[in-house]
């Protein structure tokens, strides 16, 4: 069987308009090459998604490495801003351009050829998985999520997992991460009583109470951060009241607060600080309140360790760099695998993702395939 070409595959995979939550026949893709090179395939559906699991050697192995990564893409605005189509994968002076090129139809196309070689040339002791997930851009609520059930209910195990993700921010290979910052969105509704703004003592004008609640969250100092982490961050991302008129006092108005929190805190103790500074303003101003709150994700960290030091080592003999151990940035899927094995992420340069023209450079899927290649050897040495 001929390496797999994991630009030719990345193509394959660009050309599939699987904008969350469709498929198009990305996955299909990836199970044909899958099941063709001996891997056991099986698909973990669930809500509408598709979510395709692989593994090559025996199940249960004490040495199961695993890769995990998506094939949804977020949507791609107004198609007229693209200079280049799309979905069509188009090379041009060696950028490849299109959506999910980046994030992350690259990273698996970078996998799935490593390891299908790997198990062609190499059969290795133990055991490779791939988790393949087409909810990770959405809510991700039937996705990896679903995948873990998948492992669970039929006594699937990894040892360890990467995430391809792009981790880089500007150089390839110049960043792992380790762990991810939690994350939390908290909607705040207050509400008072309407009434003519000549005479506010008859009316409860609601925005006083938010504005100094909007206040005291912001103002607060969550941490000065934690061993692995930065300190924890608190946005105010909006404030509405919908009130046309200047001689009114409105009845309500709204608010929501974002929180990217390291592990000095979790969901239900930030969940709580908030009520309780809530309560503080409903006694002080006599408004009453509404609140929702969607955590997103805990904090985790993979401290440094065998993992870590083998994607590193990896990395720096593949591109030169000593790569930085990250907590940084957003959400991923990791946050789901954390309480199934250890987990890191490392991938492309992220510079595009997400943006019209989002691009990748050839050479770095190659080079990407070269790494996760050679941690596969080093793994299963």
């Amino acid at each position: 069987m001929a390496d797999v070409d994991p630009v030719d595959l990345t193509a394959k995979l660009v050309r599939c308009a699987s904008v969350t939550p469709a498929d198009d026949g990305a996955l299909d893709v990836l199970h044909d090459l899958l099941s063709g090179a001996g891997f056991d395939c099986a698909w973990a559906d669930r809500g509408g998604i598709r979510n395709l699991f692989a593994r090559w050697g025996p199940r249960g192995h004490a040495r199961t490495f695993g890769f995990n990564g998506h094939t949804d893409v977020v949507p791609i605005g107004q198609a007229a801003d693209w200079a280049m189509p799309p979905f069509g994968a188009e090379i041009k002076d060696g950028i490849m351009y299109g959506r999910g090129t980046t994030d992350m139809k690259s990273g698996v196309a970078a996998f799935a050829a490593a390891a299908v070689d790997f198990v062609t040339h190499r059969p290795p002791e133990g055991a490779i998985i791939l988790t393949i997930t087409g909810d990770e851009e959405g809510d991700a609520t039937d996705g990896t999520t679903a995948l873990l059930a998948h492992m669970a209910a039929t006594g699937e195990q990894m040892s360890v997992c990467l995430v391809g993700e792009p981790t880089c921010p500007d150089q390839m290979g110049e960043m792992i991460k380790i762990g991810r910052r939690g994350s939390m969105t908290a909607w705040i509704r207050v509400m008072g009583k309407q009434g003519h703004s000549a005479y506010p003592h008859r009316a409860c004008n609601p925005l006083p109470a938010l504005a100094r609640l909007m206040d005291r969250l912001a103002r607060h100092k969550l941490d000065d951060g934690t061993d692995y982490f930065d300190p924890s961050t608190l946005a105010i991302v909006t404030m509405d009241t919908g009130n046309p008129a200047t001689n009114v006092i409105p009845a309500a108005c709204s608010a929501a607060v974002n929180i990217r929190f390291n592990d000095a805190h979790s969901g239900a103790s930030l969940s709580t600080w908030i009520k309780e500074e809530i309560a503080r303003v409903e006694t002080e101003f006599g408004v009453k309140t509404e609140l929702k709150i969607k955590i997103s994700g805990e904090s985790f960290v993979t401290p440094p360790g065998p993992l870590s030091d083998l994607v590193a080592t990896a990395v720096k003999a593949e591109t030169g760099l000593d790569p930085v151990l990250s907590t940084t940035g957003g959400t991923s899927d990791a946050r789901f695998i954390k309480d199934h094995c250890p987990v890191v992420e490392f991938g492309l340069v992220g510079q595009s993702m997400h943006q019209v023209d989002e691009h990748v450079e050839v050479a770095h899927i190659r080079q990407l395939k070269a790494i996760y290649a050679r941690i596969l050897a080093e793994y299963f040495a």
